[in-house]
């Protein structure tokens, strides 16, 4: 849909719920509350349409002074010399209008669910899982958002084979939604004695955090197994069967859990997981008609494919979606990502952009 369309649909349907919030016959309280959010959230976009217009009505004016071969010269030359100014304003609220045209995602004001598993590596790849684990709980410190973990399965040298943690705050998954896929690192292991540089990897998977009204699951889909806690090399930690283990039969989606001593709180931290997964499942079966644009795109390719080396020798972070390098390797481990993940919203932002021209 052109821009031009785009601000006719936005500027009568708000005219719309202006007029029907103004009847007579007041709507039903519940349709009152979603229409008076609705326009809320219309009102950034409609201020930004009306400076456009504004601006292009003095454009078209000054032009009419410009075509004015009978006016006084210096008016003509002050009028082309305020009519460059305002083209070049007029660009960049055109600009500004389209990105705030351009469709939501309904999950970015969500919170997230962060899954990090070890890959290919060994005891190499669990210990970057567990520098990527501290790289998400700094950055999520730094956001002011809370960084709550949830399952942890621990190496005895300080890795994690695998790390599920619950982000709650303003816009996490809007800004952590990208970071799914392969995150491979290049360095010397500590246990390398020969000095030589080994790569491993560890994967990253970021679902907004469903709540039960997104995912209906019903009870008889699952099946629930209760059995006794371990920890490291089968080290039994609990002398009560108070880990749980959910398995969603039409998905074949399992969920385990037992960091808590009590099965009850295993029980919901499970279904929070697994809300998330089948959350998230779902959302990418609705976009699978656009699997191959997607594909093209940032943050929604294969989350087999590499997309982001760490090399430790040379201190840097490469995304290679979008073709960033950055020399930070040690602030972006102390969580100092937004550089970065700012980048990566922008790109997305010019991706949709260019598929509505």
């Amino acid at each position: 849909m052109s821009l031009e369309k785009n601000l006719d649909r936005v500027l009568a349907r708000y005219d719309e719920l202006v007029k029907l919030m103004a009847a007579k016959v007041m709507p039903p309280s519940e349709e009152f509350a979603r229409m008076s959010k609705e326009c809320a959230d219309l009102m950034p976009k409609i201020e930004a349409i009306n400076l456009l217009l504004d601006a292009r009505s003095e454009m078209a004016d000054l032009a009419d002074l410009i075509a004015d071969t009978d006016g006084e010269p210096e008016m003509r030359e002050l009028a082309e010399a305020e009519f460059a100014e305002l083209k070049e304003r007029v660009s960049k609220l055109e600009c500004r209008v389209q990105l705030l045209l351009l469709p939501k995602d309904e999950a970015d004001t969500k919170n997230a669910i962060l899954e990090i598993r070890a890959g290919t590596g060994g005891d190499e790849a669990a210990l970057f899982a567990a520098d990527l684990f501290r790289m998400y709980r700094r950055y999520a410190e730094r956001r002011g958002w809370k960084f709550e973990l949830l399952n942890v399965n621990e190496i005895g040298i300080g890795g994690y084979k695998e790390a599920i943690v619950s982000i709650n705050g303003s816009d996490v998954f809007a800004r952590l939604k990208f970071e799914s896929g392969v995150h491979r690192v290049q360095r010397v292991p500590v246990t390398e004695s020969g000095g030589r540089i080994h790569t491993s990897a560890a994967t990253v998977a970021v679902m907004p955090e469903a709540e039960e009204v997104d995912v209906q699951i019903d009870d008889k889909d699952l099946r629930i197994d209760v059995f006794r806690a371990s920890g490291p090399g089968g080290q039994s930690v609990n002398t009560t069967d108070s880990a749980v283990r959910i398995m969603h039969l039409p998905t074949g989606i399992m969920v385990s859990q037992q960091d808590e001593k009590s099965q009850h709180k295993n029980r919901a931290k499970a279904m929070r997981v697994l809300r998330a997964r089948l959350y998230d499942a779902e959302r990418q079966a609705l976009d699978a008609e656009r699997a191959e644009t997607r594909k093209s795109q940032i943050g929604w390719g294969d989350r087999s494919e590499r997309f982001r080396t760490y090399n430790f020798p040379e201190r840097r972070v490469t995304d290679h979606r979008i073709n960033l390098t950055l020399y930070q390797l040690d602030k972006m481990l102390d969580g100092d990502l937004d550089q970065l993940i700012d980048a990566l919203i922008i790109e997305d932002e010019a991706h949709r952009l260019a598929e509505m021209a």
